[in-house]
């Protein structure tokens, strides 16, 4: 029986992820043939893969399907170190695109950004790669730029039929004091910026599922960005609270991770925040991204959870 259309109703399950090349969504003549002999052809079988270490992977379609529902969320921003001015880097874009027509049996490219590095001593930071599938052009979601002296980081964009930007990375104007790192983007809303020190960091769009931003740091560090979860729009992320010294995380938007200790962005494209000092800074969240098939699927959240 076909299954209803419908949205998730707030069900976030957990993620199965696919690191190299075996991936599930290969199948053989046999599992065609049996659907085929069961008379559930007219019924597109749900499926899912997701991708969640950084670097290139080739994606083949199972034999029944002819369409693809994808989202991809770049990698976050690394976050300047520097007894000054120390920036926090941008969080990844959101971008998803339904209906993306495939071939069975066919393969396809896709890319999962990496993190943006905090800046080493005396350096500086690295921004976030961009994920995407077949090409940029199709669905991507924009790597988010690094934290610098003076210059925070920009948050990603995003191609596809929606999303939203990342957050900018919070600033610094005077010693000791630095920007935290900004949020990925959402499903339908833009990822919350990061504090500029000393202040809080911004949540996510309402409604919009994506990371809040970190808090700006008046003591060593600045917040790490909240990251965005792969199953769909769920709630959004709350920004990095002001606490007086080391700064508050920005949480997780749509089931992703909060920002981590010591700045870092949270999976999956939070940003980093900033440091004063040359131990501490953030590393941006990596990137990901996710493939689903199956009858009445659709981003940013009808039946999108793992099925």
């Amino acid at each position: 029986m076909p299954r209803g259309r419908g949205r998730n109703g707030g069900a976030i399950g957990a993620v199965r992820t696919t690191d190299g090349s075996n991936q599930s969504g290969i199948w053989g003549l046999f599992d065609a043939h049996q659907l085929k002999s069961n008379s559930t052809w007219g019924s597109e079988p749900a499926g899912q893969d997701s991708y969640t270490s950084p670097g290139p992977y080739s994606w083949t379609a199972p034999p029944t399907t002819t369409s693809v529902c994808v989202v991809c969320i770049g990698g976050g921003g690394g976050g300047h170190r520097y007894h000054s001015y120390a920036q926090g880097g941008g969080g990844g874009g959101l971008g998803w695109k339904n209906n993306i027509p495939v071939v069975g049996g066919q393969s396809y490219s896709l890319y999962v950004g990496s993190a943006g590095i905090k800046a080493p001593y005396n350096g500086n930071a690295t921004s976030g790669g961009n994920s995407y599938f077949i090409n940029t052009s199709t669905v991507k979601g924009g790597g988010g730029s690094r934290g610098g002296y003076s210059s925070w980081g920009n948050g990603g964009t995003y191609t596809g039929d929606g999303g939203g930007y990342g957050g900018n990375g919070g600033y610094s104007t005077s010693t000791n004091r630095v920007g935290g790192g900004g949020g990925a983007g959402g499903y339908t809303g833009n990822g919350g910026g990061g504090g500029s020190a000393p202040a809080s960091g911004g949540s996510s769009s309402p409604g919009g599922g994506g990371g809040g931003g970190g808090c700006g740091g008046p003591g060593d560090y600045g917040g790490g960005g909240g990251g965005v979860g792969l199953l769909g729009e769920g709630s959004s992320g709350s920004g990095g609270a002001y606490t007086g010294q080391n700064a508050g995380q920005g949480g997780g938007g749509s089931g992703g991770n909060n920002g981590g200790p010591l700045g870092w962005g949270g999976w999956y494209g939070g940003g980093g925040g900033g440091s004063d000092n040359n131990s501490e800074a953030g590393n941006g969240g990596k990137g990901a991204v996710r493939i689903i098939w199956g009858t009445d699927r659709e981003f940013p959240d009808t039946l999108t959870d793992d099925q």
